[in-house]
């Protein structure tokens, strides 16, 4: 018994003043460390960790952050992706958000000391980037901005949309749930597949006053084939200032201004030219900055919604406001980087990446992306894809860094249209360290191509 090892188990103390794990202790906090200390220490008193290995042990065991949300290198192909938490952040917008993570001057004037107007520096480079709004407005996300648009606007009163644009846009999400929750009483017109101005005229032709406003949806991933036909913003613009009705343009997707590989998608700019009062959108899809509501439009309309008691329940925080205005007065964020990829440079960096992973695993083909978060439906974005044996699915989901493809005709893509250039490094590394699985032998079979391959 005196020469039992587990009569040399460390001492709780003696560990966690280990220098190793005394920083593990100032990212993770004492009190996640003691724990797994604990499963650890009982481990060693039982024989199945060497005194000496305590501490590797411990550290081994501890997770890389205080949160639970793990990085993710999305190679999937879809660039604004919801399970994986939408626009990621350009560098700039990630930087803004740690500077404002301490104490900032969010609502302080730093020349007067006096109170200032929160986030005024993200209101102006929002207003810069569409002119054409007389006021701006942020909210924590697209499905507010409509929301309080409809209360502050309808609440008691009616909203005149197309029956056709009465959506569910995800999760069990519908428009017209969202506007009856606050009070808003719809007046439906047209059928799915086809609205006419007249539908809309007959409907404001109200003595009683009770129509508020023409609300127009961008039917986001829903769409109506053939026999089809809907009313343009402008034409119901003219109604509704023949009406003394505003008209309300929710476009979903964020895009501020006119996209060329988009020609479809509905645009901040353009719904206000032609001659929307006010336009709600998303600030994480197109745009690619932070989860956050934009309202854009007439001053004194969006004033109103400023103002109103409830838009104080959905205010954004700093980091909000720091994200979003490095994201719309720095350098392009990611998405815009993916929208621009060209096929020849996407397939170049395919065929290296196969190289590199080995031909015998990994070959080089021609794929299609989307946009995603309900931009762009059916729009193909060309792209290039590394092809591995669909078995790694799993084990580079699970592996570090965490890679996410897609499967696709019994194969793994790996698609580098939302991959940044800089991370075909970690997709190597990654695949190296899994394909030695015996998923992956099994899945080659001895029998794999030995150049890469490319298909149309």
């Amino acid at each position: 018994m005196r020469d039992d090892p587990r009569r040399r188990t460390p001492r709780t103390d003696a560990v966690l003043a280990d220098p190793a794990v005394a920083e593990a202790i100032g990212r993770l906090g004492r009190a996640r460390i003691k724990a797994a200390l604990a499963t650890v220490l009982e481990a060693c008193r039982r024989g199945e960790v060497p005194p000496e290995s305590v501490v590797r042990r411990l550290l081994e065991a501890l997770p890389g952050s205080a949160a639970s949300l793990r990085p993710v290198v999305n190679a999937t192909g879809v660039v604004v992706h919801t399970n994986l938490g939408r626009a990621p952040l350009s560098a700039a917008a990630i930087d803004a958000v740690a500077r404002a993570a301490g104490p900032t001057d969010v609502e302080l004037d730093l020349a007067t000391g006096r109170r200032g107007r929160r986030g005024a520096s993200t209101m102006a480079a929002l207003a810069a980037a569409v002119p054409d709004a007389g006021d701006v407005h942020v909210v924590n996300n697209g499905a507010a901005a409509l929301g309080l648009a409809a209360l502050a606007l309808a609440a008691g009163r009616r909203i005149v949309i197309a029956r056709g644009e009465l959506v569910e846009i995800g999760d069990g999400f519908r428009i017209p749930e969202l506007l009856e929750s606050v009070g808003a009483q719809l007046r439906e017109v047209g059928t799915t597949n086809r609205v006419r101005l007249e539908d809309y005229e007959r409907a404001v032709d109200d003595p009683d006053g009770r129509v508020a406003f023409l609300l127009k949806v961008h039917p986001s991933n829903f769409r109506v084939e053939g026999f089809t036909s809907s009313v343009p913003v402008a034409a119901l613009a003219g109604l509704g200032a023949r009406a003394g009705l505003p008209v309300v343009v929710d476009i979903g997707s964020g895009l501020l201004t006119p996209h060329p590989r988009l020609p479809d998608e509905p645009d901040a700019t353009t719904m206000l030219r032609a001659g929307a009062a006010l336009v709600t959108a998303s600030g994480d899809k197109l745009l690619g900055g932070p989860q956050a509501g934009l309202l854009l439009g007439d001053a004194d309309l969006v004033h109103r919604l400023r103002r109103h008691p409830f838009a104080r329940a959905l205010r954004v925080d700093k980091l909000t406001l720091a994200a979003l205005e490095a994201t719309l007065t720095g350098p392009t964020p990611p998405v815009a980087q993916a929208l621009a990829g060209r096929p020849e440079d996407l397939m170049g960096r395919a065929r290296a990446l196969a190289v590199a992973i080995g031909t015998d695993l990994a070959t080089a083909v021609a794929s299609e992306g989307r946009v995603g978060g309900g931009g762009g439906p059916g729009v193909p974005l060309p792209s290039a894809a590394v092809a591995l044996p669909h078995e790694l699915a799993a084990p580079l989901r699970l592996g570090d860094p965490s890679v996410v493809g897609h499967v696709h005709d019994g194969r793994l893509l790996l698609d580098l249209l939302t991959v940044p250039p800089e991370h075909d490094p970690l997709l190597a590394k990654a695949v190296a360290a899994v394909r030695g699985s015996a998923a992956a032998v099994g899945a080659t079979g001895g029998a794999t191509a030995t150049a890469p391959e490319e298909r149309a």
